[in-house]
């Protein structure tokens, strides 16, 4: 078992309580019996024994958080005067662990409650997102120089300084580690653990980062790692004038407000928040690489921001592709999520579905397979904590964009596939691209095309979301491009692709001149204005 303090000022903190991890699959076996050994060793009636508690975890309260953002506020001057090369270095080896540890990493995760493909998705995409040809490519996004007539100037983004970061539930060690790529530009960190699942967070940042830090002489409190009531941990960020960036995970009303309070007390917030991402398969698509690509949307039963949504398929391949997609499916079944084809997990807004599912079907929608709550073994059941995979089949884009499963973000694994009207192929495809584009979200979107000029069209025209993905697996990860990031009410009116160690500074331009003012001689500003 393992056991962390909150970590404070380069020090191990007690908390005034802990909480209790209890490995996933307890709670598939028996949700009350685990709940109940979770609470007991919280409230110290029973001893974290056995082989289902797998960890404790500080929690703590206001003062910690407050002294874990004077801490960061005091050590930033110092950590920001390392050297570049010092900080590239630190996120190089933070990379180089992860890879290390990525077993233990995934273990890690799969207690949590993820299956174990989606875990190896997700800490491939804490390996992808600061490896070193993007670590070398950010370099010279953080300082350029450049030599001129009238002398040396140096484009500089500066730190912004105290930057806070709180991880989704769903999702909470791999994307809580985008907090390490704000170190780069020389900010200090304090990270929330959420109590929902803080042991992955703890993991990464007390394990894998602290170690690293101390080797490179980072000042105590460049690393901060706290957990607690969340509410209370948010709105101690927000009223702090101490903390500069705010990083929130979370569905889109919450973090619109944060970013709105942020603003207000001239902060910045790196908004995090829901997806409805599109899926296009054209008419000369590869089917059976377009249905690979969209079986992504069940991963973790739909619970992740990034996948699919929905998607829209040609007319004239509409009745092709279903066979070929309800093949993959309808062979995705509960299971433990140490178990290596799992892709399902229990899901979280059960009553959603049944809403969304229920109003589609009273608009005609066809339900082609799924529609029922299971247990783990699959049987239909009323109290089911699992969903089939559930495809819907849309006609027209018009009704879709009346159906609350197609315009919202779903959480749980109920896809919409939308066949657009009749018409010529341009007259689809001008139909498709507004019908993106017209998506109030905006995290990714993807096209399965044979076609350079369609392929070409979209990636000119579709300007909703952070990545478009063509021909290529929709949740894919790649060195360069950021893993996060997206428009609309995925990123809030600032949002755009996420380069965490960008948004997380300011730019500054440095001239260092000679005292010469070099004015430009008046007969050539006519001749230019002439001109």
């Amino acid at each position: 078992m393992k056991t962390y303090s909150l970590y404070i000022d380069g020090q191990d903190v007690e908390g005034v309580g802990w909480t209790c991890v209890v490995d996933a699959a307890a709670f598939l076996d028996d949700k009350w019996a685990a709940f109940r050994l979770k609470r007991s060793v919280e409230l110290g009636r029973a001893k974290p024994e056995g082989k289902q508690v797998i960890a404790c975890c500080a929690r703590g309260d206001a003062a910690h958080n407050d002294a874990a953002v004077q801490a960061a506020h005091r050590a930033q001057p110092g950590f920001a005067a390392l050297p570049q090369a010092v900080r590239s270095q630190i996120v190089l080896e933070f990379n180089n662990e992860i890879v290390r540890r990525s077993g233990e990493l995934i273990d890690i995760l799969v207690a949590e409650g993820h299956p174990r493909r989606l875990a190896t998705w997700e800490v491939s995409g804490m390996a992808r997102g600061c490896d070193e040809d993007t670590v070398r490519w950010y370099e010279p996004q953080l300082h350029s120089t450049f030599e001129t007539p009238e002398g040396k100037l140096e484009l500089l983004r500066k730190p912004d300084g105290v930057v806070c970061v709180n991880p989704p539930q769903n999702a909470a060690g791999s994307n809580s580690g985008l907090g390490v790529l704000a170190l780069l530009a020389g900010n200090t960190l304090v990270v929330k653990a959420p109590r929902s699942c803080p042991l992955s967070v703890f993991y990464v940042y007390r394990e894998i980062l602290a170690p690293i830090l101390d080797r490179h002489g980072a000042p105590p409190g460049t690393l901060n790692i706290v957990s607690g009531n969340s509410s209370q941990i948010l709105q101690g960020w927000v009223e702090s004038p101490l903390v500069n960036d705010i990083v929130f995970f979370g569905d889109s009303p919450s973090g619109l407000k944060v970013g709105e309070a942020c603003f207000s007390r001239g902060k910045k917030a790196i908004l995090e928040l829901a997806g409805n991402d599109g899926l296009v398969v054209w008419r000369d698509a590869d089917l059976d690489a377009a249905a690979r690509a969209l079986e992504e949307t069940f991963y973790g039963s739909g619970q992740i921001c990034m996948v699919p949504k929905y998607a829209v398929v040609h007319p004239a391949v509409a009745d092709e592709f279903f066979p070929v997609f309800l093949d993959r499916a309808t062979k995705l079944a509960p299971g433990y999520p140490d178990e290596a084809d799992v892709l399902l997990s229990p899901v979280l807004k059960i009553d959603k579905f049944v809403d969304f599912l229920a109003e589609a079907r009273g608009a005609g929608a066809d339900v082609l397979c799924g529609g029922n709550r299971v247990e783990l073994d699959g049987s239909v059941s009323p109290t089911g904590m699992f969903c089939e995979p559930t495809v819907v089949r849309v006609d027209g884009l018009a009704v879709a964009d009346s159906l609350s499963c197609v315009r919202e973000e779903t959480f749980f694994p109920l896809l919409p596939i939308v066949v657009p009207e009749p018409g010529t192929d341009a007259e689809i495809l001008d139909r498709i691209i507004a019908f993106v584009n017209a998506n109030r979200y905006g995290l990714r979107n993807s096209l399965w095309t044979g076609d350079d000029q369609v392929a070409r069209r979209f990636a000119a025209e579709v300007s909703n979301g952070g990545q478009l993905r063509i021909n290529a697996s929709h949740i894919g990860f790649v060195s360069y491009i950021s893993t996060h990031g997206g428009t609309g009410r995925t990123g809030g009116p600032y949002g755009e692709l996420n380069y965490v160690g960008l948004r997380t500074t300011r730019y500054q331009g440095i001239t260092w001149g000679d005292g010469n003012p070099r004015p430009l001689d008046d007969r050539v500003l006519l001749a230019q204005a002439g001109s």
